[in-house]
Order: structure tokens, then sequence, then C-alpha cells
């Protein structure tokens, strides 16, 4: 276990960094040992406030508010949040022991050692609209596929393998690969919070810090630790570009015009050309929101506000529904409840209240933008034969 603790000096700083992995009873003790023999002034964890409080807290999802989620335009950001703890908790469930213990254990130990605790990591809201807008439309694309296909892997990893992806040769190899796969997703992920990290590690309270970090922060950070770092920039999210709602205003005006045009050449065709959009709108809308397992109700909804959410580009149809689901099926503390254990298999995604509801929206939006390019295309398509006859 010693491979996976190092010490450095920073000016007249001792800082010893503790490489972890999230699911490794091993980690839980190599923390536990080493804050008891080297009795640092400050222990500093990956953590940020919100996941620490999460954390802490006892009743874990049960404060969540879903209705203000899906209000706040977060209900994707809330489920692929989800989907990845599902994950570790899979792991976790596989040894035996909570996720995150080594972290708990990083404060239980500090606390007994009467040592300062510093939540050195970077909001995790933050980090995530980061790596959205550093990806590409193609990383995004890849990236949500990935994470839709893990809450499929059930494949299992030994105590062993996961020792042996501790190791730094092992640890840069999988780094690599994620940069080449996914360079947005790498650089806000690991290499900006590694910035982050360092820089939190290296200004904690005393003389003798340990870090207890993911290994694969181990070799970023270590790297960091020399350097100097604009934290308001990393916290920085940026102003949201404009370009999406300029060319979701433009296609807008677009289709009207050209639908307009149609209209002028030929009623008839001008009426078809709005039907059928209106058609393959309200249809996609309608199955992407029973795909997601929507009550009859929310459905309806989904229907009824999917022109209103293809015309806008600020509205989304799936909030609607995804209200009217709240509503109709409203979830219980039970939901709540059971919700980290229900989200780790895909029969749970679907009958948990929770998760149903941010399923609906998700769909919901999914099959209403379906709907909205087919009858995009149908539009043009009608405008062309009308003119060209």
């Amino acid at each position: 276990m010693e491979q996976n603790v190092d010490k450095l000096f920073i000016g007249d700083k001792e800082i010893i960094l503790i490489g972890t992995a999230h699911v490794s009873p091993k980690s839980v003790e190599l923390v536990k040992e080493t804050i008891e023999n080297e009795k640092p002034d400050s222990v500093c964890i990956e953590l940020d406030e919100n996941r620490y409080q999460t954390m802490e807290n006892k009743k874990g999802y049960q404060d969540t508010d879903i209705i203000k989620i899906i209000k706040d335009g977060k209900s994707s950001l809330f489920l692929v949040n989800l989907i990845l703890s599902s994950y570790q908790r899979k792991m976790a469930d596989q040894f035996g022991i909570q996720s995150g213990q080594e972290m708990i254990q990083a404060v239980s130990s500090a606390k007994e050692c009467g040592a300062d605790l510093v939540l050195a990591d970077r909001d995790i809201q933050t980090t995530f609209k980061r790596i959205w807008r550093q990806c590409s439309f193609w990383e995004k694309s890849k990236l949500i596929t990935s994470v839709i296909f893990s809450i499929f892997d059930n494949e299992e990893i030994t105590e062993e393998e996961l020792e042996k992806l501790k190791q730094e040769d092992m640890l840069m190899a999988s780094i690599n690969e994620l940069g080449e796969n996914f360079t947005g997703v790498k650089t806000a992920l690991l290499d900006e919070r590694n910035e982050y990290l360092a820089e939190n590690i290296k200004t904690a309270p005393g003389n003798k810090v340990i870090a207890v970090l993911g290994a694969a922060h181990i070799p970023g950070v270590k790297e960091e630790l020399h350097k100097e770092h604009d934290k308001k920039a990393l916290e920085s999210v940026g102003k949201k570009s404009k370009v999406g709602t300029i060319v979701g205003w433009s296609i807008l005006v677009l289709f009207a015009v050209l639908i307009a045009c149609t209209f002028s050449l030929d009623v008839n065709a001008g009426i078809e050309q709005t039907r059928n959009w209106l058609i393959l709108v309200m249809l996609g809308a309608g199955i992407g929101a029973a795909v997601g397992g929507a009550s009859i109700p929310a459905i309806i909804v989904a229907i009824v506000c999917s022109p209103l959410g293809a015309i806008s580009p600020v509205l989304a149809s799936g909030w609607f529904s995804g209200l009217a689901e709240a509503y109709f099926r409203k979830p219980k503390v039970i939901d709540f409840e059971s919700l980290a254990t229900d989200v780790t298999s895909i029969k749970g995604f679907w009958k948990n209240k929770v998760t149903r509801v941010l399923l609906v929206v998700v769909f919901t939006n999914i099959g209403c933008s379906i709907g909205n390019i087919a009858g995009g295309i149908g539009i043009i398509t009608t405008f062309l034969n009308t003119i060209f006859g």
C-alpha cells in the first residue's frame, strides 16, 4: 500500500498524497493508517461542499426537490449524475463497502487527530457544465452513448484488478485513452480539477497536509503543486454561447418563411405541410414520453405542448410532461429512500418514480426533436415540390 502514498515538499510545507480507489477496502485502511501515523495539520479530501453534505446527510436523496430540478432545466444533469453514481454503487456492492468510504474515513480520522478538514474539489455542477461546453457535438454524442451503456455494464472487476488500476502506468494509459476519445471531458474532469485540487492542497492550513484523492489525480496534482493557478477562472462556467439560440431562432424563421411561401403558392399544400409537421412533432413527443414510462395524462401533456417546445429554442416540451408526471404520479418518500439502490438496474430506473420523471423529461425532448427534424425535412420537401411541381 505504500506505493500509493507520495510525499513531497512545497516550500516549508510537507504534503502527503494518498491515491485511492473509491470502492477499494484497502484504500480505507490506507487512509486510516496514514492519518493516524502522520498526524497532519490538515486533511484535504476530493469532495466539494455539496457532495460532502450529501455524504453527511443520512437521508440521502430524500430532500431532493424534483420539481425544482425540472424547472431549472437540470433533469438531464441529475439523471447523468445518478447513472454515474449507480456504476460506483454496483462496484461498491460487489466489494461489500460504501462507495466513497475512504473519504468518510478521512473525515473521521481528521476529527480524531484534530486536523482541519479541507474540501478541496471544485463544485460538481461547475465541472459538469464545463464538460458540456468544452465537448464537441461528436464528443457529446459519444459521451451520452457511453453513459447509457454503463447502465447495462454488469461486468465484475476483481479487487486485484482494482488495485492494479491504481498504479501510475495503468492510470496513465487510461488517462491517455480518455484524452484521445473525449478531449473536452478530460480537460474539465481531470486536468482542471488537478489544478484546482493542487491549489487548495498547497494553501491548506499547517505545515503538514494529507490529501486523499482518487488515484487518477495523483500524477497530475504532483505536477500542478509546483505551479500557480487562478481558482476564480477555474470556478467560472462562462457565459452560455448564444450560437445555439441564434441557430434555433434562425431555423424557426426559415420554416415560417417556407410555410408562408407555400401557402401563397398553394393553400392546400400549405395546410398539408403544416399538418404533417404537427403530426410528426406531436407523435414524436408522445412516443418519447411513453418510452420514458409516462402516465396517460403526462403523455397527453407531452403531445399538446410539443409544438410549443418544437418552435421555441428556450422551452422544452419535456419540462411540461415531466411536471405533469410528477403531479399525477408524485414520488413518495420510499422512492427517494430506494433511489440509490434502484439506479443500479435498468428496471429500477423505470420503476422508481423519481428517475421515471427524469426519463419522461429526457425522452419527451428526444422524441420531440426527432419529430421536429422529420417535420422540418417535410416542410422543405413540400416547399420544393410546390415550386418545381
